[in-house]
């Protein structure tokens, strides 16, 4: 396939078609033209802002945007042009992939690029440059493959899925359509499984896959492993943030969010609709329940069969406090054992006589 360039910048829009776009109530003049979206503090004139969190509220009366989308609500405190929708952050969301100022889109098969002529590439897919696609491979139309990026044998890319540079997708991975998959993630490595046998290690071969729906992103420098039988499964709509360990034959539900920094070991089963914030460690072989909100740097070490917010850690405080704190800590059980003296000896004081 010839390997051409084409690009897409962002447009102007009127305000009255985005009003349409967003089905938001539009109050002012529907000609006035967006170019972009920017901080309520930073927008210009051709520029529109929004309002999410009322910490932001005193912005209102110095912005110079072109329009502002607002709650209902506090559509009162501006008298610019406004959107008015129930959900400022959703709409501004949406909004975004129509400003998206995209990368130049390489159409075709780069000269540079080292495909196996039994690899199935679709005519409208694009293999950028020094990319290495394998025999049995399968890159549907659409599908993007950055500068330097693998695929092994077998594996398949889905429709209009996106590979950003140096991606590595090892054999027998299946991601699906519409997905995300930033620079230096790494789908398809081994899990992390030995066996010991009184002398080192015995590694344990990883026979299984990775299986990944549509509509997934993966953060920059994410690894999922292969599972050891079974595969890694990642559901539709799964967001994953930069630098998390997904280890061998974990499992997670639809639309669940993974903050950065996580690790979560073998074989856990992470439900549909949870939250997972930086930094938690979740242990292996445990069950996460559906509409479940783990908080920053929680080490979860047991099944969570209850939706609802979970945490553990010791919060900051000033230096000298904390110390304090982590030696009664240190003493929590010594106390345990006197409280239960003391209520023993309350409830019988001739206890001990």
């Amino acid at each position: 396939m010839e390997h051409t360039q084409s690009s897409t910048l962002p447009a102007s829009h009127t305000l009255g078609a985005l009003a349409e776009f967003l089905s938001a109530e539009l109050v002012g003049d529907e000609t006035c033209l967006i170019s972009g979206i920017a901080t309520l503090a930073e927008a210009q004139s051709s520029q529109l802002s929004f309002l999410a969190n009322n910490h932001y509220l005193k912005f209102l009366t110095t912005t110079q945007a072109g329009a502002v989308i607002l709650h209902p609500d506090v559509a009162a405190d501006f008298h610019g042009n406004k959107l008015l929708h129930p959900k400022p952050y959703l709409a501004y969301a949406k909004l975004t992939a129509l400003f998206a100022d995209k990368p130049r889109v390489a159409e075709g098969v780069h000269p540079s690029a080292v495909v196996s002529d039994r690899a199935d590439i679709h005519a409208d897919a694009s293999i950028g440059p020094h990319c290495v696609v394998e025999a049995g491979a399968s890159i549907a139309a659409g599908a993007q493959l950055g500068a330097g990026s693998f695929v092994g044998e077998n594996s398949q890319i889905g429709q209009n899925t996106v590979l950003c540079a140096n991606v590595s997708i090892y054999h027998g991975v299946t991601v699906g359509a519409e997905c995300l998959i930033h620079s230096q993630v790494v789908i398809g490595s081994d899990g992390f499984g030995f066996a010991p046998d009184g002398k080192g290690w015995v590694k344990i071969h990883q026979l299984g896959g990775v299986v990944i729906g549509d509509r997934v992103e993966l953060g920059a420098g994410t690894t999922v492993d292969r599972g050891a039988l079974d595969d890694t499964c990642l559901s539709d709509g799964v967001i994953v943030d930069n630098q998390v360990q997904i280890a061998h034959n974990v499992r997670i539900g639809a639309n669940t969010a993974i903050a950065a920094g996580c690790a979560i070991a073998g074989s856990a089963i992470i439900g549909s609709g949870c939250t997972i914030a930086g930094m938690v460690g979740i242990v292996g072989h445990l069950t996460i329940v559906d509409g479940v909100h783990v908080t920053a740097k929680t080490l979860v070490t047991k099944s969570i069969s209850k939706a609802g917010s979970y945490s553990s850690g010791t919060p900051m405080d000033e230096s000298a406090n904390w110390r304090k704190n982590a030696v009664r800590y240190g003493q929590l059980n010594t106390l345990a054992a006197r409280v239960k003296s003391l209520e023993k000896l309350q409830r019988d004081p001739d206890a001990e006589s």
